[in-house]
């Protein structure tokens, strides 16, 4: 049961941009720019890279590595199991990088949307990942012209769905724990990470429907849904 928010917090990646694809698409550019990666098909390297980028970033949210051994090693470690002779695993990376960046596009449906909730309701941003990397993608999309707080792990020191993150987001919104709505992607970090801190929350599942969730106020399938609910009439 969802009620009307006083304020709502959205997570960017996956929820509002397209990180998935803008991930798949820049790595596949490296793939094609590279003959020495061409040893193997580019979906056997985004399998491996997936893996270790995955376990990378568990290990960094634990405290266990820093920002930079992550950017290292997720290039570094897949060449290796993949047996791929690449001289310089840190240029990959920063090629990878610039073409993750020209791939950005907005998730159907979800400017639309924001913009119309804007009007309505106070509105903020929570996002995991590295701070001038989140900080471009708020520039260049316009999101600080709608928001209020933009709340991004690397300036907080914690990860979703660390209670830390959530408890700071909540002293910066002004609003009461019950009076927040969390729309985002991810079932552990965003929902279940928000219904701990006692917020609503909305999870942006595309191929689930609400039968399949116990856990979100609310599932919806696209942004024209999210709206309606919140805007009705």
């Amino acid at each position: 049961m969802l009620r009307r928010p006083g304020f709502i917090y959205f997570d960017i990646d996956d929820t509002l941009l397209d990180h998935s694809s803008a991930q798949r698409a820049a790595l596949q550019d490296v793939h094609e720019a590279h003959p020495a990666l061409q040893q193997v098909s580019f979906e056997e390297l985004s399998r491996v890279y997936a893996q270790h980028n995955h376990r990378l970033w568990h290990a960094y949210s634990l405290g266990q590595i820093n920002r930079h051994a992550l950017q290292r090693h997720r290039f570094e470690d897949t060449f290796a199991e993949l047996g791929l002779g690449v001289s310089s695993p840190e240029a990959v990376g920063r090629e990878y990088m610039q073409a993750y960046r020209r791939h950005w596009r907005w998730i159907p449906g979800a400017k639309a949307a924001l913009k119309a909730l804007s009007q309505s309701f106070r509105i903020g941003f929570i996002t995991n990942g590295f701070s001038e990397t989140q900080k471009k993608k708020v520039a260049d999309f316009g999101l600080e012209a709608l928001a209020g707080p933009v709340i991004i792990s690397e300036d907080v020191g914690y990860l979703k769905p660390s209670p830390e993150i959530f408890a700071y987001a909540e002293a910066q919104s002004g609003a009461g724990a019950g009076d927040i709505l969390y729309v985002g992607d991810n079932l552990v970090s965003d929902i279940r990470g928000g219904r701990s801190a006692g917020w609503q929350t909305a999870w942006y599942a595309p191929q689930h429907t609400a039968e399949e969730n116990g856990e979100a106020s609310f599932v919806f399938r696209n942004f024209e849904e999210l709206q309606a609910r919140l805007l009705p009439g």
